[in-house]
């Protein structure tokens, strides 16, 4: 009887349970998610070419007509929820902007990229034509006897010795 059991187990060939190496690979197995805190201000991405921005609508309860106004001007554009239909946050529920994205007093915006390099000049051109003035300002007081240096816009940190160092060890 025994025999016999051996010959069945030597007549049956089991075959290894094996997985393809295609479903096993890095690109397949994915990444447990990680735990993050939560933001209100999610928003979904923006279109190619366009840049997205949260812009004031109101302020405790008192809507800021003027900010929404004057970003529109500048070329940004409200972003409805129906435009995302995978974007799940929040949206203005009534008023004038029912069924934009916003949170919190603030909507989002987006605006095509192009025009946020032209605005970033801008501001630039602004900025370096203020410091100009400053300097022009304060070099129009200069004295020949005592001669102001040109202005210098750059700051160095170094670092000395510490005081009482050389003489710590008792000497």
């Amino acid at each position: 009887m025994r025999l016999k059991l051996l010959d069945w187990k030597i007549g049956e060939i089991k075959m290894a349970d094996r997985v393809s190496r295609d479903t096993t690979t890095r690109e397949v197995q994915e990444r447990p998610q990680q735990w993050r805190p939560g933001s209100a201000l999610n928003a979904p991405e923006p279109p190619i070419g366009y840049k997205h921005r949260w812009i004031r609508e109101s302020v405790l309860e008192y809507d800021d007509k003027t900010n929404v106004h004057k970003k529109r001007q500048e070329g940004w554009e409200l972003v409805r929820a129906e435009e995302h239909p995978d974007y799940f946050g929040p949206t203005v529920d009534e008023g004038r902007n029912a069924g934009v994205i916003g949170v919190g007093g603030l909507v989002l915006a987006r605006i095509p990229i192009e025009m946020v390099k032209q605005r970033n000049e801008h501001y630039l051109n602004a900025s370096k034509n203020q410091m100009d003035a400053v300097d022009n300002d304060w070099m129009r007081e200069n004295n020949p006897n005592m001669p102001k240096m040109a202005p210098q816009r750059q700051s160095s940190v170094s670092f000395g010795s510490k005081r009482g160092s050389e003489n710590s060890k008792g000497e």
